[in-house]
């Protein structure tokens, strides 16, 4: 049985839809013959040009950003920093620059080589919480940038998990302050029920 989500997934154009969707679905990498997975638990959204937030905001269009011009179902990896490399999925149509950033997932597969990978137990939630954690655990790196994620490189699979809507935290994204009033969009979403999420909030 095929679970790998197929293109035509990716090209939705709804990116808070697919934001949230994608939550409960597994992440696997193929790295060098070394297989490993992880459950996708927390996202955030990128809604393109009007999106003060993004690299495509302003209808920018650079070497570097170009791969989000086109159809989704594309990887958009880029250093942070400096230091950490971030995995974007890339949605929609061309021409219409959406992404979702994978910011945490729960080690799936290959759980002894993302311990190799992280110096650290995979019952440590710090293993992949967070974007740049996840991209060392999973062993995401420059190489990952514009890969087709149809392709057997880097790939999601749909194993039937499914969230209410209460099981959902949809909260303001992390650290892009410079975005202004959209630095304050509820556009990051995790399982509220799952320890390896970058940064929780307290819900009354």
């Amino acid at each position: 049985m095929n679970r790998k989500l197929k293109h035509s997934y990716y090209r939705n154009h709804d990116v808070e839809f697919l934001a949230k969707d994608l939550l409960g679905k597994v992440l696997y990498t193929n790295k060098n013959g070394q297989l490993t997975a992880g459950l996708i638990t927390e996202t955030e959204a990128y809604f393109g040009g009007d999106d003060k937030a993004s690299h495509a905001f302003g209808k920018r269009r650079t070497a570097r950003t170009e791969i989000m011009y086109g159809p989704g179902g594309f990887t958009y990896v880029y250093l942070c920093y400096g230091i950490h490399y971030l995995l974007n999925v890339v949605v929609s149509d061309s021409d219409d620059p959406k992404c979702v950033l994978i910011r945490a997932v729960e080690p799936y597969a290959g759980k002894e080589i993302i311990e190799e990978r992280r110096k650290m137990p995979v019952t440590n939630a710090a293993v992949s919480s967070g974007p740049g954690s996840l991209s060392k655990a999973l062993g995401i790196d420059g190489s990952f940038n514009k890969k087709d994620l149809n392709e057997d490189e880097i790939w999601v699979e749909d194993i039937g998990n499914r969230y209410a809507p209460e099981e959902i935290a949809a909260v303001p994204r992390v650290g892009i302050d410079y975005a202004k009033e959209h630095a304050l969009l509820p556009l990051r979403f995790y399982i509220k029920d799952n320890k390896f999420v970058s940064k929780k909030v307290k819900f009354l």
